[in-house]
């Protein structure tokens, strides 16, 4: 074999082992980028969630409250107890809102803020703050519902996955209420 062949064989070699190197090297840092969107996909999934949730509980909080403060029911625990079942809500849900703040898309995060104005004033009714009828307040609970279904949708639009939580196939619910009892005026809606 001649210095030539020799030459042409470790150049074939050299070529061999860089185009492997890369090949390697690009591979590895896909599979590195897509865990990465994983990770933080999960987390974003997590955050959300837990905003959800965590916007659920300050409305249901507020709920034995505004009822006991209105004589609309018989609070089974103090006036003290509610604001403090509601105070605790509340920090929940600012903490869950951090998340989202830090994780969340940009349209993800304006559907929250736009809940988080209804959400304090349920809570300012709740607590006296602001007056307002049994209908502002069940309208105020509309509002935030059909906000929360808004904020699903910007999440899910985030995370990329298909579909929606409103439009044609998801017409608008209404609260479920009880039936209104005969002679109060305050139960109807």
């Amino acid at each position: 074999m001649g210095a030539g062949e020799q030459l042409v064989t470790i150049a074939a070699v050299l070529l061999g082992a860089l185009t492997s190197y890369v090949a390697s090297y690009l591979t590895e840092r896909n599979r590195t980028r897509y865990e990465l969107l994983t990770r933080w996909d999960d987390k974003k999934v997590e955050a959300y969630g837990e905003y959800v949730d965590a916007a659920k509980m300050r409305i249901a909080m507020a709920v034995p409250l505004y009822e006991s403060r209105e004589g609309l029911s018989e609070a089974r625990r103090s006036e003290h107890e509610l604001r403090e079942d509601l105070g605790s809500a509340s920090r929940r849900w600012g903490s869950a809102f951090e998340r989202v703040m830090l994780l969340g898309g940009d349209d993800a995060i304006e559907a929250g803020h736009d809940l988080n104005v209804v959400l304090a004033e349920i809570d300012w009714q709740a607590t006296g703050r602001i007056r307002g009828t049994l209908e502002e307040w069940r309208q105020r609970h509309r509002t935030a519902f059909r906000l929360i279904n808004a904020f699903h949708d910007a999440a899910r639009e985030d995370l990329g996955i298909q579909g929606s939580a409103t439009g044609e196939k998801h017409p608008e619910r209404d609260l479920l209420l009880p039936p209104a009892r005969r002679g109060d005026e305050n139960a109807s809606a």
